[in-house]
């Protein structure tokens, strides 16, 4: 009995320290891509070279989501306020619900899924292939020629794919709502106008877009970077990626939304 006791507080011991380990290293590259992102100011090609291949990367499906998205919205608001008599606020709520929570959570979960993914193992490939050894052989720092580049362009490109999923949301909730319900089309743009703060709406998703850019973007690179050298640890890479991701992202909507909205 008291050697089963002593096991799982080894076991126990030793899970603690791994994770506390991992934090530390996660950290300390984290820190690293700062110090050395200064370089890029001089040779922006890089990161604009990744933002178009993220953004495109990911346009589709964001667009596509978002529309649907918007039509679901307009549903099931529509069906919600009119048991109030409040049809005519259709509007407000789809551009609430996609501006504030919607837009960043949902585009954040899709970027990672679609391009988060594909940096894991496009860097993890890279490391398999020993290219990542190969520039430190030339004296090229693999951290600020491949890594820095990618990681600004994840945070760049999530803000224009959340605007583009929350602006194509509220037309998918326009054409439901105006066209196929009957909603006054004045009413249903009037009552967003009016509604809508940019600052504390729209300004505090832009927000909640940028942070979860860095989380899910680091994550990215650095289950790449740190993957195993092998097929079976690029793909165990991309899967902690997406799970990872998708938990950093509730998580920090959480305390986001806890903070931005409290008052």
């Amino acid at each position: 009995m008291i050697n089963m006791m002593t096991q799982r507080i080894s076991r126990l011991g030793k899970f603690v320290i791994t994770n506390l380990v991992g934090i530390g290293h996660a950290t300390r590259m984290f820190g690293s891509i700062i110090r050395r992102s200064t370089g890029l100011l001089k040779r922006f090609r890089l990161v604009s070279d990744q933002v178009f291949f993220l953004g495109n990367y990911s346009f589709v499906i964001i667009a596509v989501s978002g529309l649907f998205v918007g039509f679901v919205l307009g549903l099931q608001g529509y069906y919600t306020l009119n048991r109030y008599g409040s049809e005519q606020a259709l509007g407000l709520l789809v551009a609430l619900s996609l501006t504030r929570e919607l837009g960043p959570v949902v585009t954040a979960l899709l970027f990672a899924g679609r391009a988060g993914t594909s940096l894991t193992a496009e860097i993890g490939l890279m490391k398999a292939g020993e290219q990542l050894s190969a520039m430190e052989m030339m004296a090229v720092d693999p951290i600020a020629r491949v890594i820095a580049p990618r990681f600004w362009a994840g945070v760049i490109a999530m803000p224009i794919l959340a605007a583009i999923f929350s602006a194509v949301g509220i037309i998918g909730g326009y054409m439901v709502g105006v066209p196929l319900i009957g909603i006054d089309s004045g009413a249903f743009w009037s009552q967003m106008q009016g509604g809508v703060d940019v600052l504390n709406d729209v300004g505090n998703g832009v927000v909640k877009s940028i942070v979860f850019g860095i989380a899910v973007t680091f994550i990215a690179v650095y289950q790449g970077y740190e993957s195993k050298a092998t097929p079976e640890g690029v793909s165990l890479a991309t899967t902690r990626t997406v799970v990872i991701s998708s938990l950093a992202v509730l998580a920090l909507d959480f305390l986001l939304t806890a903070v931005m909205f409290s008052t």
